[in-house]
């Protein structure tokens, strides 16, 4: 059974457990199969924040769950409205640690976007995310516990999560077991029951991951922040592409797309000079030529730490006006929350500053 445990602590987070790993531990402990059943009900439908709250469920079972789990406990450290309905929320962690969660109104519904790690270490330059580097990998239910904390928030309002985003701080294929075990938990029919198509799972690049993503035989989408059209400009600002070479990269895609049937979209962050020039758009519609893809075309968020300025926004039409004329699927994305710092990494970013000083 995969218990996952922080550093120091013996016991796993509840939220760690599928239901099936839930099954056995309920069988382990001579419990009534049924009571695995009601554990998850209260998890994921009542959404309760303690076991005592678990009142169906007989005392000395209550007990017997206090001792062997947690609850992850976030405590909100910041929460920010932008005026467009974008939600973010820097939240502690037991160790101290903060991460970051928000979510987004949409015409379609309300998407939550979670972080899989504390800080990154893939070290793109343009992104607030790697400022300080990777602290840990977080437990699968620390990730589960920012849909939930969101849907908390949401049922206040008779709404619910509607999609999921993997794309906060930190590279989720490599914390790939965590992410796949979130996964599985988000799309159980007997929990968030979230549908495989709504969600979508951001990755740099990281090959071998990829090719097992793509054996998983999920419905999930996959995404991949690509950034540049070659090897030398895509090294330059994502040093992860000297491990995993861009040719590696789009060659996973292509059996990605093989093995699933699925069209993957490639996310694109525009930097003024540096990659969005039409030579660029020239040499991207060219190695996307043919594939079952779209293109995500981002103007960069602007991070003081860094030296980027935004692409104009003609430009940025340009760009857009080539892959289309080359018959690339091709969209640019709607900024949320720009009043509020929700890009990735910035509100943990101006927090470690005030921490540490």
């Amino acid at each position: 059974m995969n218990k996952e445990v922080n550093e120091g602590e013996s016991k796993p987070f509840i939220y760690d457990y599928t239901l099936e790993q839930i099954q056995d531990w309920v069988k382990e402990h001579d419990e009534a199969a049924f009571r695995a059943g009601q554990i998850f009900d209260w998890l994921y439908v009542k959404r309760v924040v303690s076991f005592e709250e678990m009142t169906n469920l007989p005392a000395s079972l209550r007990d017997k769950l206090n001792d062997s789990f947690r609850f992850v406990t976030l405590n909100e450290i910041t929460k920010l409205n932008s005026k467009d309905g974008t939600v973010k929320f820097l939240f502690g962690l037991h160790d101290n640690h903060a991460i970051e969660t928000v979510i987004m109104r949409h015409n379609y519904g309300n998407s939550v976007c979670v972080t899989t790690q504390v800080g990154c270490r893939v070290g793109c330059t343009f992104c607030a995310s790697t400022l300080g580097g990777l602290k840990r990998d977080l437990t699968a239910g620390e990730i589960v516990a920012q849909v939930v904390q969101s849907q908390r928030v949401l049922d206040a309002e008779g709404q619910r999560v509607s999609s999921i985003v993997i794309m906060g701080t930190g590279e989720p294929f490599e914390n790939y077991e965590a992410t796949m075990t979130f996964l599985r938990l988000m799309i159980h029919p007997k929990g968030l029951n979230i549908g495989a198509r709504h969600i979508t799972v951001s990755t740099s690049g990281i090959v071998p991951n990829m090719i097992r993503f793509a054996d998983e035989g999920t419905q999930i989408n996959l995404a991949i922040s690509i950034h540049a059209p070659n090897d030398t400009l895509r090294s330059k600002l994502m040093p992860v592409n000297r491990r995993f070479p861009f040719a590696d990269v789009i060659n996973a895609c292509h059996y990605y797309i093989e093995k699933t049937g699925r069209r993957i979209t490639f996310e694109y962050a525009l930097i003024g000079g540096v990659n969005d020039r039409p030579e660029h758009a020239e040499e991207l519609a060219t190695v996307l030529q043919g594939m079952l893809c779209h293109v995500n075309l981002i103007p960069v968020n602007y991070v003081p730490e860094r030296d980027y300025v935004r692409t104009p926004r003609d430009d940025i039409f340009e760009f857009q006006r080539i892959l289309q004329k080359r018959n690339v699927n091709v969209t640019i994305r709607r900024e949320q929350g720009h009043d509020i710092a929700a890009a990735c990494g910035q509100l943990r970013a101006k927090h470690m500053e005030t921490t540490t000083g």
